[in-house]
């Protein structure tokens, strides 16, 4: 019997935090990974979908456009990209609640632990968020230590931290600038 192919579409984008790469697949983005996740990104795609064929598109999933619109300041662009990011159960609730945080806002992982019912599940809920393949639009980023700090974020801390800034969810003292991040271009 022949293996099945799973065709995704894919684009790269420019961006301030370095060079995005999307994956959709009939109508919703499956993964988002930066510029050196490229073999996260194979990896898990091949777990999920088995044998799969890139067709090069210049917007899957919308997400080009909705992602650009983001960085030039339109913030709530990114919240009506169509995902479909696989998982366990338990994983795709932790996604949900993530895309349910407000932008300019953080919580800590003890407080979305308690959101989803489970006080005790904090290691759960942050090992969830760190398997997160389509960072920004599920925003991962918006997650942070229950005493304020910049913690665990796959695409580094100067990037989370770049990402809260724009949104305005830093404090004033630590906001980093709109600008291109310079070793990330």
């Amino acid at each position: 019997m022949e293996e099945q192919i799973t065709a995704l579409e894919t684009a790269r984008i420019p961006s301030p935090i370095g060079t995005i790469r999307l994956f959709g697949r009939q109508g919703s983005l499956v993964a988002l990974a930066l510029r050196e996740e490229d073999d996260w990104a194979s990896r898990t795609l091949a777990r999920r979908f088995g044998k799969i064929r890139l067709e090069e598109r210049p917007d899957p999933a919308g997400a080009a456009t909705s992602l650009a619109a983001y960085f030039a300041g339109d913030l709530r662009a990114i919240e009506s990209v169509p995902v479909d990011p696989g998982g366990t159960p338990f994983q795709q609730r932790v996604w949900t609640a993530l895309r349910e945080i407000r932008v300019g806002t953080t919580v800590a992982y003890s407080a979305l632990a308690r959101q989803l019912g489970d006080s005790l599940a904090v290691r759960a809920v942050a090992a969830a968020n760190g398997q997160n393949p389509i960072g920004i639009i599920i925003p991962c980023h918006r997650v942070i230590g229950a005493d304020g700090s910049l913690v665990g974020y796959g695409g580094g801390l100067l990037r989370k931290g770049w990402l809260l800034g724009h949104e305005g969810a830093l404090p004033l003292g630590r906001r980093k600038s709109s600008r291109q991040l310079p070793l990330l271009a």
